[in-house]
């Protein structure tokens, strides 16, 4: 069988640029090239496509990030592949490894869409809906999933009375992503400017309960049209870091998986059949990864589901597949085939 021709798309516009480019490094190291071969297109933070080395850095270096510089090459998409420096190369698939706006809101699985090459992930509905926390949680909850309790303010709103709130509470933008603009708000003196700030990144902010519960995490995967769920992982945060944030995620070793989840097997087992259902409930395609919060009295209130998670060898995802069985090369493979047969 002929070697498929896989398009590793990374960078962008949105926040969370630099992530992307290490979650690109990632998958081409991976990437089984007896199967594959891989083509390296990045996109510039002002969304220009261009085409790189191989050997082009993707990984974090004395706590720099990687980002995507315009060398000068052009990238276009064509009807079933790229015109790269105005040479039209085939495509069999694309691998859009973008986080955030543009990557995982269903922009750039529209263009896929238009130019006629499968990719992995959801769908361009499916992304759109995920990437918005709010329309999320309604689809959850029409799913009868538990939701964390709350109100979604947008731009021109009025602001809520901080006094008519119990805290602490999460103030974040409802397509935001790695924590970006979010905030944990434990007095009413300091509501206002997390709000402010969260509309930096949104015309749409959520306002959430604290829910004082263990953040457990499940990784879904379409195999064959069908939907398997990993064992599930405890995110355990360094006391220093009043939560999850970004600098937690990316830049301190400040959080640690525990895989697996050191919980009863029956919740373990709910909380992989709860990942399915919001998988599901989405519409989601290839993967997702779901959050939880596990509460002290059992309780499974799902936080959010990432429709292009993290995706370094470190990730979250892969390690939650390793700790399932599945290699890091064979997860992409694995991706790449459902994306195929879509």
């Amino acid at each position: 069988m002929s070697k498929l021709t896989v398009a590793i798309l990374c960078g962008g516009p949105s926040s969370e640029h630099e992530v992307s480019c290490v979650s690109a490094g990632g998958v081409l190291s991976g990437l089984d090239k007896k199967s594959f071969t891989p083509i390296l297109i990045g996109i510039t933070k002002d969304g220009k496509w261009i085409s790189l080395d191989h050997k082009y850095p993707l990984t974090i270096v004395n706590k720099i990030m990687p980002t995507i510089e315009d060398n000068g090459t052009t990238v276009e998409l064509a009807d079933g592949g790229l015109l790269i420096n105005n040479k039209f190369v085939a495509v069999d698939c694309v691998f859009p490894v973008l986080h955030g706006e543009f990557g995982e809101d269903g922009k750039v699985q529209q263009l896929l869409e238009d130019a006629k090459i499968p990719y992995v992930g959801s769908g361009v509905q499916a992304s759109a809906d995920a990437m918005d926390k709010a329309k999320a949680k309604e689809l959850f909850a029409a799913a009868g999933m538990q939701v964390a309790t709350g109100l979604v303010i947008t731009a021109g709103d009025q602001k809520p009375n901080p006094e008519s709130l119990t805290y602490p509470v999460f103030v974040k933008p409802s397509s935001g992503g790695s924590s970006r603009g979010t905030h944990k708000v434990k007095s009413a003196e300091a509501l206002h400017a997390a709000i402010d700030d969260a509309f930096l990144y949104d015309d749409k902010v959520l306002i959430e309960n604290a829910i004082n519960g263990r953040e457990i995490e499940c990784a879904v995967l379409e195999r064959d049209g069908t939907s398997y769920a990993s064992v599930v992982g405890e995110i355990v945060v360094n006391p220093k870091f009043d939560f999850y944030d970004f600098e937690a995620k990316y830049l301190d070793d400040a959080t640690t998986v525990k895989i697996p989840a050191a919980i009863p097997e029956d919740d373990a087992q709910a909380i992989q059949i709860a990942a399915i259902q919001a998988f599901e409930a989405i519409g989601c395609a290839g993967l997702s990864r779901c959050d939880f919060f596990y509460t002290h009295d059992g309780e499974i209130i799902i936080n959010e589901i990432n429709t292009m998670p993290g995706f370094t060898g470190t990730s979250v995802y892969p390690k939650l597949w390793q700790a399932t069985g599945v290699t890091y090369t064979d997860l992409i493979s694995a991706l790449i085939e459902s994306a195929l047969n879509n």
